[in-house]
């Protein structure tokens, strides 16, 4: 036997006895094994505490938590500001005599941080509203602006003011053309509560909208209490609030609207009636439409045909009236100008895609009228009827008669809206003033229609803003209708005329010139808004901040 037998093994059972001794590298020699006492469990980690190292714990202390976990001693009702900027925190002095929309738009343009602090509201049951329900009636009282038509950042201000009212201070309300959000963090160390709701049925009433705002002016007066059950009662009272006007008024309403502007370019006593008589038609017709669910584009599809088959007819029939009168005046009736004017001031104020979607329906509703009017026309213009397109460059000049319809126009215009009485009569001297300043600058200033339009929609808007501002309610009943008379008419017409003639490129000059005069009456009433505003005292040099952005790049 040689040496390298020697030492191999002679058997499986010397190496399973080798195995089972020796398992690892690191394990301790048998003869360095430190003895343990006490029945002591084994030591396992390197990052264990030496036995004579213990530190004794103390009864009662707290347990080992998040970081992010509010201390034990923390409330979120009397918590601290989250931080403190670099730059300092600015003083910001409010004054409460000022409208609750301009106090709630300085802040709402602030950072969280910055804003000051809401006064503490009187707590009815302990620990106060539940967040919850304050954010719920926030969102129905948004729903309620919103498909009112009000702006963007005018429902974004009155979701801010009621949630302040009952001490919700770190609140981000957000605004689009269908959908609201708000969202309350308590403190940085809390999760945010939010919550949405859809607007998905909008419906003309200026006096539910009054109602509204008065209900968020009385819950942002520190002297008046309102408790959250009564705020729940009178916003179900405001949405059960029928209509101040029934249907048959508005439908004359609508007949007399069309008679007014009629008038206004021109015709007479028969062109008055026969545009009346042709837009209570089309009136009648788009009801009818409505209750059997059509979309809105075919209500304003159907409603444009009656006015216009009138004055087709009666060019067809050789009766000396004003057949161009007669159709301009039923497109007084349907022209969407509110919903221009909201598109334009959400885009001036920076909520694009609110605006963008406004603007949006506002063309599928032209679209819509244009292909009521050219259809009829077409058939018109094949039967013989001679309409001519340049009749809208011998307009009479009249002032008195035109004073008279414009004004009238305005309150009939009120009425559809379903204003308040008490707003009906300012509205109408506002739409008097409107047609005096555009008929000056236009008739015998000898101005662009663009400029006198856009100058008297300014008017329109400083007088809207400041009488609203006096009554600390919403401008759109005072200017909505009294841009009624500066509506471009007569410009669309012509321009439909002209393509039913196939002249193209004239119609599509025409339709321009009116796509510039809404644009005018839509960026003047938002300028003149903003020009009242600049003498509005709010108490704070901050004002409304507005956006800052880079010039060309």
């Amino acid at each position: 036997m040689t040496e390298a037998e020697g030492r191999k093994p002679l058997s499986d059972e010397v190496r399973g006895t080798f195995e089972a001794e020796t398992t690892s590298e690191f394990a301790i020699p048998s003869g360095l094994a430190v003895p343990r006492g006490g029945g002591e469990p084994e030591t396992t980690s390197e990052f264990a505490v030496p036995r004579g190292l213990d530190v004794p714990q103390q009864s009662g202390a707290e347990a080992e938590g998040s970081a992010f976990s509010p201390p034990r001693t923390y409330s979120a009702g009397h918590a601290p500001p989250a931080f403190t900027p670099p730059g300092g925190v600015p003083v910001v002095s409010l004054t409460k005599d000022v409208p609750w929309q301009d106090r709630m738009r300085t802040m709402l343009r602030m950072p969280v941080a910055e804003r000051p602090a809401p006064e503490p509201p009187p707590k009815t049951e302990e620990g106060g509203p539940a967040v919850p329900r304050v954010l719920d009636l926030t969102l129905r009282i948004g729903e309620l602006l919103l498909a009112g038509g009000e702006g963007a950042e005018d429902v974004e201000a009155a979701m801010f003011a009621v949630c302040r009212s009952y001490g919700l201070d770190r609140c981000e309300p957000n605004v689009t053309f269908t959908l609201l959000s708000i969202s309350y963090q308590p403190s940085l160390v809390d999760d945010p509560v939010t919550a949405s709701r859809t607007v998905r049925r909008r419906a003309t009433d200026y006096t539910r909208l009054a109602a509204v705002f008065q209900l968020v002016d009385d819950l942002s007066d520190p002297v008046t209490h309102i408790s959250l059950e009564e705020s729940y009662r009178r916003l179900a009272e405001i949405r059960r609030n029928r209509h101040p006007y029934p249907t048959w008024v508005l439908t004359a309403a609508s007949g007399l609207l069309a008679g007014a502007a009629s008038v206004l370019v021109g015709g007479g006593a028969p062109v008055f009636v026969a545009a009346a008589i042709g837009a209570m038609l089309g009136d009648r017709l788009a009801w009818l439409c409505a209750g059997r669910g059509l979309p809105e584009f075919y209500q304003f599809t159907v409603a444009a045909m009656p006015p216009a088959a009138i004055g087709v007819a009666l060019t067809v029939a050789h009766v000396d009236v004003k057949a161009s009168a007669v159709i301009t005046g039923g497109l007084f009736a349907l022209l969407p100008g509110r919903a221009l004017v909201a598109g334009v001031q959400d885009g001036l104020t920076g909520f694009y895609i609110t605006a963008s979607a406004r603007l949006l329906e506002v063309m599928y509703l032209f679209v819509g009228i244009v292909v009521g009017v050219l259809v009829v026309l077409y058939f018109g213009v094949n039967l013989g009827a001679k309409l001519n397109p340049d009749a809208g460059l011998s307009i009479e000049e009249r002032p008195l008669w035109q004073l008279t319809a414009s004004m009238l126009l305005s309150l009939t215009f009120a009425v559809l809206l379903q204003q308040e009485r008490s707003t009906v009569l300012a509205v109408t001297l506002n739409g008097g003033v409107a047609w005096s300043v555009y008929g000056a600058m236009h008739y015998a200033g000898g101005l662009s229609p663009v400029a006198s339009t856009a100058a008297a929609a300014g008017l329109v808007g400083l007088f809207g803003q400041l009488l609203s501002r006096y009554r600390f309610a919403s401008a759109l009943p005072y200017t909505t209708a009294a841009i009624g008379p500066l509506l471009p008419g007569s410009a669309t017409y012509f321009g439909l005329l002209a393509i039913a003639q196939n002249d193209v490129n004239k119609g599509l000059v025409s339709l321009a010139t009116a796509a510039s005069l809404a644009m005018a009456i839509a960026i003047g009433v938002n300028l003149g808004s903003e020009i009242s505003r600049l003498f509005l005292r709010i108490g704070s040099a901050e004002k409304r901040r507005a956006a800052k952005r880079t010039r060309g790049f």
